[in-house]
């Protein structure tokens, strides 16, 4: 008897938080993204608040740094770092102001509650906690996006051609990102090693329940929530 392959630790962290993950990568928010009616001010408040959620994730990826204990997971955690400040945010700036957001606005922008709760939480967790649990917080909204604009573009409803929306599935449909997912999921596995059963169900949690705030995201930018 052929024996079958060993799952991932993401795989298993996924497969724990099946109900919050389909909850989370097949929102509403994503449906009326793909079809491209979602409405503009939605879309416009999920910048804003995305904004300020890269300022406090940037932040995690420090703690991700002060949390390693060799030189790899360092670096690792310092590249994080260095593509949020030197890249990302300055992506997103641009994105928004095609959006008519800008910088100004953004940085006078109150965070949603939906927005602290997600992101204080994965603070909570690196600082609590030891670095795999650091990580696994992050996970979600690493990968989540990627296997978000995998079902979207698997989907018959989805419009490409004239939709307003098509460079932020682009974007996340790119090789450049999944190159990031991919190096992710390998870093999470080597850190993983030897964990034991006690700890894989901490981490169960931690997983399921930072999925749950990305669905409180999508809902907060969809509703316009503060």
């Amino acid at each position: 008897m052929r024996n079958k392959a060993k799952m991932s630790f993401f795989e298993n962290l996924k497969n724990a938080a099946h109900k919050e993950w389909v909850a989370y990568t097949q929102h509403e928010f994503l449906r009326q993204l793909a079809m491209g009616t979602l409405s503009k001010e939605s879309f416009q408040h999920y910048l804003k608040q995305d904004y300020l959620f890269l300022l406090q994730f940037t932040r995690a990826w420090g703690l991700a740094v002060y949390k390693s204990q060799n030189f790899a997971d360092m670096r690792y955690a310092q590249a994080g770092v260095n593509a949020m400040l030197d890249t990302e945010i300055a992506l997103h700036i641009d994105y928004c102001r095609e959006w008519g957001i800008s910088e100004e606005a953004l940085l006078e922008e109150p965070e949603a509650s939906a927005c602290v709760a997600y992101t204080r939480y994965v603070l909570d967790c690196g600082l609590s906690n030891d670095l795999l649990s650091l990580h696994v917080a992050l996970m979600p909204c690493l990968v989540g996006y990627a296997e978000s604009v995998d079902w979207l573009l698997a989907q018959p409803f989805t419009v490409l051609e004239g939709n307003p929306y098509r460079p932020w599935i682009d974007m996340y449909a790119s090789a450049e990102y999944r190159e990031v997912v991919g190096y992710a999921k390998e870093h999470l596995e080597k850190l993983a090693t030897g964990m034991t059963k006690e700890q894989g169900q901490q981490l169960n949690k931690i997983f399921s329940t930072a999925t749950r705030m990305e669905v409180a995201f999508w809902d907060m930018g969809l509703n316009q929530l503060w």
